[in-house]
């Protein structure tokens, strides 16, 4: 960084001092992500973690935006900030999101091809969960975005997914698997108030609306799609 002595001096840190934050931020960073699954990890934390020891205002902007430079120059992620994704309005009624994104939150991002992705990175063990968001995401999406939580149970029910199943041979406890997709912000879940009550429902959040996601999301449901169609062609 140019004139990075000038430039610091405003901080009363020393260069090896900011480096050390930058490197606690960034263990912290991928320690969270590993450990919680990819859920967001709230600006908050990681400005916690220079405020502990530093009380200069700008200094926690400075180590975050450094860090942020070395996840993608050195292990190949982008550490992409969530835009808050609002519920969708309803003339039924007013609706309330239920799960709320941190407007200052962050995922990582791998920036390596799919294909040196899947084959040094991708963990065997939690390809099941993957194809569970997948499908789950994607009867989301074919229902137009926002699909009732009954309906969404029914199509489960039709995988053998029971909203009782507590003892998953893959998943687990069902519902937990499901209220993951909400923390890691792939669902919300909004309550509608109508005339005859209220009313569950998912809808598609950030993460799933990402547009490399969502291109991922198209290309999967497509192949499903051929797939059904060669099947039908054999018959």
């Amino acid at each position: 960084m140019a004139n990075a002595a000038e430039d610091l001096s405003q901080y009363d840190i020393s260069k090896e001092e900011k480096d050390k934050l930058v490197s606690e931020v960034i263990r912290y960073v991928l320690f969270k992500t590993h450990q919680n699954f990819g859920c967001p990890i709230k600006r908050d934390e990681l400005t916690q973690l220079v405020t502990k020891s530093y009380r200069q205002r700008a200094l926690p902007a400075l180590v975050i935006n450094e860090a942020i430079e070395k996840l993608s120059s050195i292990f190949g992620y982008e550490m992409r900030e969530l835009q808050r994704s609002r519920p969708s309005s309803t003339n039924q009624g007013r609706s309330s999101q239920q799960s709320v994104a941190d407007p200052k939150s962050y995922i990582l991002i791998s920036q390596l091809p799919d294909h040196v992705y899947k084959k040094y990175v991708v963990d065997s063990n939690t390809a099941p969960l993957t194809g569970f968001t997948f499908v789950i995401v994607s009867i989301v999406h074919l229902a137009g975005g926002k699909i009732e939580e009954e309906s969404l149970w029914n199509h489960m029910n039709q995988m053998g997914l029971s909203k009782s199943e507590e003892s998953h041979p893959i998943l687990g406890n069902i519902k937990q698997a499901l209220e993951a997709l909400i923390q890691q912000r792939y669902l919300q879940k909004v309550k509608v108030n109508g005339p005859e009550g209220n009313t569950l429902y998912y809808e598609l959040a950030e993460r799933a609306l990402d547009e490399d996601f969502n291109r991922r999301i198209k290309e999967y449901i497509s192949q499903i799609v051929k797939k059904d169609i060669i099947s039908l062609d054999a018959e």
